[in-house]
């Protein structure tokens, strides 16, 4: 559970999700990236329908708290040690929904925030199982730095969204380049799994990514939202 405030309100809303839902290759300028990092199960081209993976709840940290590369993955001895930044803007649903159709989706959000979608590449790789394990080690999801409502937001389609490391921007793109729009995702996650308040729908990164290591800072910022920023520790270096 992560604590955010509220933009504009005098409370913070405690982030404690059932589910976190997150897309792949929801911007163009990441396809071809995404094929030379040789993640598992790539379409050739653009999607035809959202890729949907999860990640699991134990990976949220706030801003300023550390995502933490664990030691473990030296045992396996990868020649190209490989972990990610991916800035994304995150979409907290407000309501209950299944099923419903693109009009219907923004009636149920409660408000939208920054999103880092921390992915182990050789795990994700090397799975057999797919993408699960690399995306959700624990700390691999920062989110904040604060909630913006829905109503607050204005269009949630035409938001510029950054990425910087080290002070160095290494991403920069606009959430209208999208190629599933908002209220889309959100309406194609609920026909497969019932939606609910609190859930988190990540909406994929732009093209950019690219690794961390101990002493890194990542920031990633949204228009309108804010920076979340967090230091990268490789555990064994503690």
């Amino acid at each position: 559970m992560v604590s955010i405030p509220v933009l504009g309100k005098a409370r913070s809303y405690q982030v404690n999700p059932s589910k976190i839902i997150a897309l792949g290759l929801n911007y163009r300028s990441h396809i071809a990236e995404s094929q030379s990092v040789k993640a598992r199960g790539l379409p050739e081209g653009a999607p035809k329908e959202p890729i949907l993976f999860s990640k699991t709840p134990n990976v949220l940290i706030g801003a300023g708290e550390p995502i933490v590369i664990p030691a473990f993955l030296l045992e396996y001895e990868f020649e190209d040690f490989r972990t990610d930044y991916e800035a994304e803007l995150a979409v907290i649903i407000g309501k209950k929904c299944r099923n419903i159709p693109p009009r219907e989706a923004f009636e149920h959000v409660l408000g939208y925030t920054c999103f880092n979608d921390v992915s182990q590449r050789n795990i994700q790789h090397g799975d057999r199982s797919g993408w699960f394990r690399g995306k959700s080690l624990d700390t691999f999801g920062p989110i904040g730095p604060q909630i913006v409502l829905h109503e607050d937001i204005g269009d949630p389609q035409n938001l510029r969204i950054q990425c910087r490391l080290n002070g160095r921007t290494v991403q920069d793109a606009c959430t209208a380049q999208m190629i599933f729009p908002v209220q889309d995702v959100i309406a194609f996650i609920s026909k497969n799994f019932t939606l609910m308040p609190g859930d988190i729908i990540a909406t994929g990164t732009p093209g950019g990514v690219g690794r961390i290591g101990h002493g890194d800072v990542v920031e990633v910022e949204i228009e309108k939202i804010g920076t979340l920023s967090n230091p990268v520790v490789e555990e064994w270096m503690q």
